[in-house]
């Protein structure tokens, strides 16, 4: 039987207070990084490692509420997340990527544009003007966006009608038939995330509180179809560290790396942010020195990679496979 998708008035109110904007079934927000961009005070770590476009980022999501983990590390609001499988979604009631898009730049003005008057205030008007017109889309501020039936075609709008510069997509690898139809219908973003947050299924079930009974597997067929995917894609595994909780026997992560011959390690320290303050200690929150320490094991024990770069205010080491020629920073 096929469902619709709705958000219920109580759940748009807690977002919108969480300054999401939303558009039908799929929301925006301005990163918290965007807006230090705008106010001079910094840029995030993938404009340092990547070279994307801080102040031109549209972080969004094409289904704001539906997952199929209930991570107990996220920050955002996973307490309002519903569960469904693709094949389970009336796509005649589901928004389409011309309308998702076209909504939501019109949404990410209107958030932006408190920030008009401060930007004339330190004479940062000319980019401010910039930020308006998007040219690097995070597809990743909530829920799991492979649960999405429209997503190759969404993809394909970013790069041809918005010449995207560039199109990140974060996944948590449970619907790796999404990641078989992107390379298949060749809408592949320019960089692929994949979440790698246990080394053994025990650790995985505890952490990621996963919907799907066999989310193990389906971990590790997305971890292998990584490796069919290079040269066709940027593919990056972000391996999030919570002190005392997954941060021993590093040694058992290389195998799951080589799996994969990603092209970057982004080894990154849990934040103690959001919603995730419910389920986790401060203290469960590792300090950039202990991450530097975890990625230089790491990069000891695989002989393929190499240090790359580093963050101190994100907590997070970059290590770069030193056998692919890949250029690190967008151009």
């Amino acid at each position: 039987m096929k469902r619709k998708l709705e958000i219920s008035e109580e759940t748009v109110e807690q977002l919108k207070k969480k300054h999401y904007e939303l558009e039908k079934q799929g929301a925006v927000q301005i990163c918290s990084w965007t807006n230090k961009a705008l106010r001079k005070e910094g840029v995030c770590y993938k404009q340092k490692f990547y070279g994307i476009h801080c102040h031109k980022c549209m972080q969004f999501t094409p289904l704001a509420v539906w997952c199929n983990q209930n991570c107990i590390f996220c920050w955002r609001p996973n307490e309002l997340m519903k569960f469904i499988k693709p094949k389970e979604i009336d796509k005649k009631n589901l928004i389409k990527p011309f309308q998702l898009i076209e909504g939501l730049i019109k949404k990410r003005k209107k958030l932006l544009i408190g920030f008009k008057g401060y930007a004339k205030k330190i004479g940062a008007e000319k980019i401010f003007e910039d930020s308006l017109v998007p040219n690097h889309f995070a597809i990743s501020l909530s829920g799991e966006p492979t649960i999405y039936p429209f997503l190759p075609e969404l993809i394909k709008f970013l790069k041809e009608k918005y010449k995207a510069r560039s199109v990140f997509l974060v996944t948590n690898g449970q619907e790796v038939g999404m990641l078989k139809k992107l390379k298949r219908k060749r809408a592949l973003p320019h960089q692929l995330y994949l979440s790698l947050i246990a080394n053994n299924k025990d650790d995985f079930l505890e952490i990621a509180k996963p919907c799907y009974k066999d989310a193990w597997k389906r971990l590790l067929k997305s971890l292998r179809f990584l490796k069919k995917l290079r040269g066709k894609t940027r593919r990056v595994l972000r391996i999030t560290i919570i002190k005392d909780i997954n941060d021993s026997n590093l040694e058992k992560w290389v195998e799951f790396i080589k799996k994969t011959e990603a092209d970057f390690i982004e080894i990154k320290a849990y934040m103690h942010l959001g919603y995730s303050i419910k389920r986790l200690k401060k203290e469960n929150m590792p300090p950039h020195s202990e991450i530097k320490k975890i990625a230089n094991k790491l990069g000891f024990l695989l002989s393929d990679y190499e240090y790359c770069d580093e963050d101190g205010r994100s907590r997070i080491v970059l290590l770069k496979n030193k056998n692919k020629f890949i250029k690190q920073k967008f151009e």
